[in-house]
């Protein structure tokens, strides 16, 4: 696929000095251009050797040598894929790359051998300039492509794995599509999938949880009986208070402390609690302003009742006397 890194194979022909495997093999020969007999080829500069290096080295790992690149064609179908040896260093000498090879016994004993002549390195390419960017793993082959040491294993068909044609044939294309079409299919999937995680996310926003609701009839019953309640508490401490206020008018007026022109003054300035508190301490404080009134008091029979100064003059405009007008106002109540 486009911009995308590709994997191909090289093969160096192995060259024992002793009848023996090498410890080093080379693995892409000088460039610039390595050119193959199948009419394919890459780009290999002293800066591409530095960065396949670096990638080797960071990775932290060795890579295999295998027989005929089992790795990528036999082992992801879950077939044994056993190593011939590791590559266990990278050095770039006179414009090629060189790897460090421990050999297992039967690989160092076909090598030697000569039941296999070539290398055939693994290494994953940019298409879009034809640079190598990282090593992946090598193979023993028998099949030389490139010219001289660096040479390709011979695929002119490059037909790809089982796995990817699997993977094309499931996003609805065929097995002969196009690196392009291929990555295009792909973009596609990817945008319907986050399209779908973005739709499905709003709807669960928008969705409101159930228990966080009660259905409308319940809550206004709910609500009427909370007002209900609310009123009939209002209307008791409304009575309380009317009635506090009563008695706190009443024993006021018996005390002589207010006076009856002043009571509804007084009954106003009562409307609330605070207000009757206050009151309150006014009466506590205050003095007696007049007699007490004694109202709701019956006087005992008998009692004699001292006439104020209006009533003595009435007596006096009437001509009777004092007792007289007792009695009268006796027999009245």
């Amino acid at each position: 696929m486009r911009g995308m890194p590709h994997r191909i194979a090289v093969n160096s022909e192995l060259q024992p000095a002793d009848g023996g495997a090498p410890e080093w093999v080379e693995l892409i020969p000088a460039g610039p251009i390595i050119a193959g007999r199948d009419g394919r080829s890459w780009v290999f500069e002293a800066g591409d050797a530095q960065a396949v290096i670096a990638a080797f080295r960071s990775r932290s790992a060795d890579l295999p040598i295998d027989w005929e690149h089992a790795t990528q064609h036999r082992a992801p179908n879950g077939l044994p894929a056993p190593a011939a040896g590791w590559i266990t260093d990278l050095d770039f000498r006179g414009g090629a790359l060189w790897g460090r090879v421990s050999w297992t016994p039967r690989g160092r004993d076909q090598v030697a051998n000569r039941e296999y002549r070539y290398i055939s390195p693994v290494f994953d390419y940019v298409p879009d300039t034809g640079r190598i960017v990282r090593l992946v793993s090598a193979g023993l082959a028998n099949l030389a492509n490139l010219h001289l040491q660096a040479l390709n294993q011979e695929d002119s068909t490059m037909s790809r794995s089982t796995l990817l044609t699997a993977a094309i044939v499931g996003l609805g294309l065929t097995e002969q599509a196009t690196d392009d079409q291929v990555a295009t299919a792909i973009n596609q999937l990817k945008q319907d999938r986050d399209g779908a995680l973005e739709r499905a996310t709003n709807a669960e926003k928008k969705q409101p949880s159930l228990d966080r609701y009660v259905p409308r009839a319940d809550y206004d019953a709910l609500v009427q009986r909370a007002t209900n309640a609310e009123n009939a508490l209002k209307a008791r401490d409304k009575a309380e208070h009317e009635r506090a206020v009563d008695e706190a008018i009443t024993a006021a007026l018996k005390a002589g402390k207010i006076t009856p022109a002043t009571e509804s003054y007084h009954r106003a300035a009562c409307s609330d609690t605070e207000g009757l508190k206050r009151f309150k301490e006014f009466v506590a404080a205050a003095p007696s302003i007049g007699e007490p009134s004694n109202l709701g008091e019956r006087k005992p029979e008998g009692a004699a009742t001292a006439l104020n100064a209006e009533q003595k003059e009435a007596c006096r405009l009437l001509g009777i006397s004092e007792a007289e007008y007792l009695k009268e106002l006796q027999r009245a109540a």
